[in-house]
């Protein structure tokens, strides 16, 4: 398994997500160390971390989940919010230098990559309504070959029991805005995911699915990135702060490393989102 890597050089939070509060800057320092011990739990994992540099003055650059979706040789690009988009010619030039074709969505249609796209073997868990639009999910199909299973998330709401806008990106918003906080793939036939985080028709399509899935309580989730994690499919890399979501994942067996992560969860981003994961098949 490899995984593509940035840097935080630039790292720092700008409200781009209801977990991004400007007031709350992350210690450079701090993050720096956890950063380099995130990299060493994937490595002890026997995961390959290819690293590319940070794109210059982008405070989300260390998120390189959001960049792309890549299968094969091809990596579908992402379209990233207003405050992003100074990512992705680093992006295409990183995966470009890495072999991959690069191929872009056509017009305004966002697609927030790997970070909205989760491959399960042939299936495809796709989000919508926040940083992806479901137009982009027919384009997904075709070019990369998955079978999509399209779903929403909660909103955020606003004082007024409103969906909430949010105030960067003028695009709708929610605490689960990527699908990769509310769902992990663990191994093809297992997935963990968070009920309570997604709409009644999507939680009837989930649990209609033949697949062994583990149940994520909405604090785990939500208030601890549980969902947010990598997977060998042997070794599982997750939050230090969900006991429960750790134990039903030790209880198939399989082995888990939690690095603790102070800093970087600020800019709303956890361990699945600093990790592009190259080889999905």
């Amino acid at each position: 398994m490899r995984v593509l890597m940035s840097g935080v050089d630039f790292f720092h939070v700008e409200e781009l997500n209801p977990y991004s509060k400007a007031d709350n800057q992350p210690d450079a320092t701090r993050t720096g160390n956890e950063y380099q011990n995130l990299i060493n739990a994937l490595q002890e994992a026997h995961i390959e971390v290819i690293r590319t540099n940070s794109p210059p003055h982008c405070q989300d650059g260390v998120y390189t989940a959001n960049w792309a979706l890549c299968r094969g040789n091809i990596a579908v690009m992402a379209s990233l919010p207003n405050m992003r988009q100074g990512e992705t010619p680093h992006a295409k030039q990183a995966l470009a230098n890495l072999g991959f074709e690069i191929v872009t969505l056509p017009g305004d249609i966002r697609f927030s990559g790997q970070g909205d796209a989760l491959p399960c073997g042939d299936l495809l868990f796709t989000g919508t309504s926040y940083r992806t639009d479901a137009a982009a999910h027919q384009y997904i199909t075709d070019i990369l070959g998955y079978t999509v299973i399209s779903l929403q998330t909660i909103p955020a709401l606003d004082v007024a029991g409103k969906p909430l806008i949010n105030k960067v990106t003028g695009w709708p918003d929610s605490f689960f805005y990527d699908i990769d906080l509310a769902l992990s793939v663990i191994r093809p036939d297992l997935i963990a995911w968070c009920p309570d985080a997604f709409t009644p028709d999507s939680q009837a399509i989930i649990r209609n699915l033949s697949i062994n899935k583990i149940e994520v309580s909405l604090d785990e989730a939500q208030n601890h990135f549980a969902c947010n994690l990598v997977s060998t499919g042997e070794v599982v890399i997750m939050s230090n702060a969900a006991p429960n979501l750790q134990k039903a994942i030790e209880s198939y067996g399989l082995k888990t490393i939690t690095p603790n992560l102070t800093e970087l969860p600020k800019g709303g981003g956890y361990i699945r989102c600093m990790t592009l994961a190259l080889d999905n098949n």
